[in-house]
This record gives C-alpha cells, structure tokens and sequence, in this order.
C-alpha cells in the first residue's frame, strides 16, 4: 500500500508529475502511504505534496510501486519493484534498451502506461491531447520566427513558446486575437493564405487542430487542396488520412484500412504530391520501420529543387528519430525546439536559419504545459492506481491479477519479458 513519486530527470524543462496533489490527497484518505521525491523544478511544489498528506522522502526503496512520467536513468532503478511510467521500449528504441535491460537485471516489474488499452487496442491514459496544444502553439511560434529572419514582419512574431505561457488559457487568448488580423489581410504575402495540414486524426491532431482552429481556417478536403484557388486572407485546413498518405503498390488493388496496417509492405507513400501547397505541416501519426514514411528527404530535395519552397514548418509532434519525417534527426528541448534541413546539401542545422524547411523535434512537449497535462493525466490516471498497488508482484504473470488494461501493458515481470512483448528480446541482443 505505498506508493512512490518520482522527480522527473530526464530534462530540466520535464516539470510533469503523474500523480498531483488532488490524487495523492484521496489515495491517503483511502489508505496508501505517498513518498514524493523531493524536487526544486517541478510545476507542483513539494509543499502542495505534503498539504496533500504525502511524506517528502528522498530515498524511495519503501515504496512498492514507483510512478513515474519519463524513462528512468538505469542507475537509479531500484530491485525487485514495479514501475510505471512511459519506457519507449515497444519500438525497440535503442536508447532505451539499458535501461529495459537493468529492469530485466532487477528483476523488476514494468507497466507502461502507453500500452494501457481496451480491448480494441485504444490509449486509455495519455498526454496526446497536450502534445497537440503545445505542438501547434510552438509551430506558430517557429513560423513567425522562420518569416522574421528572413526579413518578413509578420503578425506571428506574438506568439511566444508554449512553455512561456502562464497557462494554456492565456495562450488561447492571444492566439484567438489573430484571427482578426488575418481577416484584415495581415497575412505577408509568402503565407497569403496560410494553409495548415494534420496528417492523423486522433488525440494529439485533435489537440493541436483545437489551436488552429482559434484562427477560423476554411476546412477543405485533401482533393479540394490539390485543385487551388484559395480565399485569401484566411487560414486553410486540411486533415489527411491514411488513404491520403498512401497507396497500394499494385494498381490491381484498392485502398483497404486494415489491410494497410496488416500489410504495410503492400503500400507506399503518396503524401509528397500535397506538399508543395502546405506552409505548415503537423505529424501527429503513430508509426513504426515497417510503414512507408510521410515526408522523405527525396520529397524536400525535389521541392527545392524546383523552387517550391513553401512548406516553412513540419511540427513534428509524434518526433520519431528519422521516422516518418525522415529528417527529423535528433529530439530537442523546448528552448531549443528545431532543425533546419537543407535539402540540396543534405544537411541540417540547429536552430530556424538555412535554406529549408524548419522541423519542430520536441519530444516532451506535454512539459511545456505542465500543470494543465499533469492534472488530466493523473485525473485519468486515479482510477488504475488502487488495482496496480494492491495486486501480488510475487506471482508469476500467469498467476498476476490486474485488470485486462492494465495487465495488456506489463512489458516485462521478475526479470523476464511478458508473452505479448517477447519480440524485444532481438532489440536487447542487438543493443
């Protein structure tokens, strides 16, 4: 019955917590025992912790179960405890393959929280939507630094970063007023209309399309996109779906949705044909090596090549190192938030300058929105704590008693990877 916090380490801009005071106030009042780690940077203060009747410990080895937002630094994991927290193991991600390893090592427990899911496979526990919010806020942000280096004033220079927002209200607020502006032919002629695309159309598009919507786009079809004759003076919007993004390799065969995902081998991607009419493009699709990429660095080179240059942002929320955006080559922090990829010399810079398009490569954004993502997630989050507290760990995983969501998600127990996640073990060798 104690449960233990973590401070988050992995970046100084990380100020999440899983569990906030409101929780931990009810799990006491239902009898656990809180140990929060101390922590000078975290949006909620140690004291909110302790008001909450949580104990300030720096030393969390009494603690059964350990929640935690990010991956865990392996010289900090402690033996034969269970863990929670966004390992980004599932992919076979090779950076974190010591730290899966330690956990194996330790004959610990993990549940990630990404893999907490109905029956139908869907996210039951996530921070998309806040990923989305701050992912647009900052594309915004990052188009009116990009037009104001190249000497183009423009009325997006106001919006600031979304970590330098008091709330996510407040940066509503002053993106709404924009929306007049453009009405009133503010708009600079390079992005006269600004015309918007979302490829994907689940919680993090939802969240980032919310802000884009507070400047009033007309929404047009992917068809009605590649036909023109835009209003000028507006914001344009365009949802993509996977049968925009690809298409079957044989002419023979149609477009088929569970096919696709069955067989992606069978399609190739078709998104470069929509590009040349896109100033800023959101990636907020889920993919892995076996699907076809979105954006290629072939896709840029051509672009450039024939002086198509006005795709200005890829805010690239989802941030898979050389994933769909092939060229989103690093991950940053939310004060250094972009690359530049040139794609005529096949290289890419740190920061908004260079003759190419600008890659927005956070992958904490939900961090730079702190408070408001912390208190959803651990709203949400509540109802799971009791059952993975209370279950016995000393169980074989045949034998664990957890609720199917929350058993579909141990990645590994007592040292050993769980049937569902056996693939990993060819990531661990290699690694």
């Amino acid at each position: 019955m104690i449960i233990g916090i973590r401070e988050e380490d992995k970046s100084i801009f990380e100020r999440r917590v899983a569990i906030t005071p409101d929780t931990v106030e009810d799990l006491v009042k239902q009898g656990f025992k809180v140990i929060v780690e101390p922590s000078s940077h975290r949006v909620f203060k140690d004291e909110e912790f302790e008001k909450a009747g949580a104990e300030l410990k720096k030393d969390l080895s009494e603690a059964k179960v350990i929640f935690g937002v990010k991956e865990i630094p392996k010289e900090k994991l402690l033996p034969e405890k269970t863990y929670v927290f966004f390992s980004h193991t599932i992919k076979g991600q090779s950076y974190n393959m010591p730290m899966l390893k330690r956990i194996l090592e330790l004959k610990d427990t993990l549940i990630d929280y990404e893999k907490i899911t109905d029956d139908k496979g869907r996210r039951l526990i996530f921070f998309g939507r806040f990923a989305g919010f701050a992912g647009a806020i900052d594309a915004l942000n990052l188009l009116g630094q990009k037009l104001k280096k190249d000497g183009v004033s423009n009325i997006f220079e106001e919006v600031k970063r979304a970590y330098e927002y008091h709330s996510l209200k407040e940066a509503k607020s002053e993106i709404s007023r924009l929306k007049d502006k453009i009405e009133k032919g503010e708009l600079p002629d390079q992005i006269n209309p600004l015309i918007i695309g979302f490829a994907g159309y689940g919680n993090v598009s939802r969240g980032a399309q919310e802000i884009f919507d507070l400047l009033n786009p007309v929404e047009i079809t992917p068809d009605e996109l590649l036909k023109g004759n835009f209003p000028e003076n507006r914001a344009i919007k365009v949802v993509f779906k996977e049968e925009h993004m690809v298409e079957p390799i044989s002419s023979n065969t149609k477009f088929e949705l569970f096919d696709y995902y069955r067989n992606p081998e069978k399609y190739r991607g078709v998104f470069s044909k929509y590009l040349p009419y896109l100033n800023i493009l959101v990636n907020a699709i889920y993919w892995e090596e076996k699907y076809p990429r979105l954006v290629t660095k072939e896709d840029v080179k051509k672009l450039w090549s024939e002086n198509k240059k006005n795709l200005k942002i890829i805010a690239d929320i989802s941030c898979d190192i050389e994933g769909a955006i092939e060229f989103t080559f690093e991950c940053g922090e939310p004060d250094k938030p972009a690359l530049v990829y040139e794609p005529l010399k096949d290289k890419y810079f740190i920061g908004i300058s260079g003759d190419g398009p600008t890659v927005l490569m956070v992958d904490i954004l939900p961090s730079e929105l702190p408070r408001e993502s912390s208190e959803y997630f651990s709203h949400v989050l509540k109802d799971f704590i009791p059952d993975i507290v209370k279950a016995d760990y000393s169980v074989s995983f045949q034998e664990l008693e957890l609720p199917a969501p929350i058993k579909r998600a141990v990645i590994a127990h007592k040292g050993e990877l769980t049937p569902d996640y056996k693939y990993i073990e060819k990531y661990l060798k290699n690694s």
